[in-house]
């Protein structure tokens, strides 16, 4: 009789921190932030919820963790031989097109609880003080400057991600294209009453033409010239 072969066990990659926050990321992008539960992932990575507690407190940490390794990437860079401007525009860009392709992250940092220096958005917040300190901005006026323009960074990336889920949602809905949709909301913000939306009106062909990323960059650098213009007339009152 001829002796059974035992078939070999199948190895599995050991449950790291690492791979359940990388699996989060990706439960996250598929579903959204109301997705993603300790069942779903435990299901994701083939294992159980408590073998996941091992690893992670409990949601909010998964969560911040999660946005730590989308904005990571954007922090990788080398700001040698750039000018502090530069080295903003490129961060804020990189923040931007991170959230752009993860749209959660902007929901989910207004959710989550405010914890003493454990902000997913600290090392962000470090790097930008550091160009602003480049700049040589008085020191009464340093906080204000960066928080200035990391609030700008993550309201309009935040804000943009949310349109964009908007706007491509209403475009399936029917069955149109993003062009095709500004189109329509340019038409229909000519169309206002003249009295009380004058401005909107003149502005409703750029809404047609313009570019989010350089909308962006642009806002960036007005805010730019305001601290080097301040910079320069020795102004530290923030």
């Amino acid at each position: 009789m001829a002796s059974r072969k035992s078939r070999p066990e199948r190895r599995q990659e050991p449950l790291s921190r690492e791979r359940i926050v990388a699996a989060a990321v990706e439960l996250l992008d598929t579903v959204g932030e109301g997705g993603l539960t300790f069942r779903a992932l435990a299901e994701r990575l083939a294992t159980g919820p408590g073998a996941i507690y091992w690893h992670v407190t409990g949601k909010n940490e998964l969560l911040a963790a999660a946005i730590d390794a989308v904005i990571a990437p954007t922090l990788a860079g080398d700001d040698t031989g750039t000018t502090p401007q530069e080295a903003i525009r490129s961060l804020a860009l990189g923040v931007f097109d991170a959230i752009d392709a993860h749209p959660w992250v902007g929901t989910t940092l207004a959710q989550l609880p405010r914890t003493p220096g454990k902000s997913p958005m600290l090392r962000v917040f470090e790097r930008i003080g550091r160009q602003v300190q480049a700049l040589r901005v008085p020191e009464a006026a340093q906080f204000t400057a960066a928080s200035a323009l990391l609030s700008y960074i993550l309201g309009v990336a935040g804000q943009n991600a949310a349109n964009t889920r908007a706007a491509q949602a209403n475009a399936d809905r029917a069955n149109t294209d993003r062009a095709a949709f500004l189109d329509a909301v340019a038409t229909a913000w000519r169309e206002l009453d003249p009295d009380q939306y004058r401005f909107t009106r003149d502005v409703a062909g750029q809404l047609r033409e313009h570019d989010d990323r350089a909308e962006f960059v642009a806002g960036i650098d007005l805010i730019l010239a305001g601290i080097t213009a301040g910079r320069a007339d020795g102004r530290t009152r923030p």
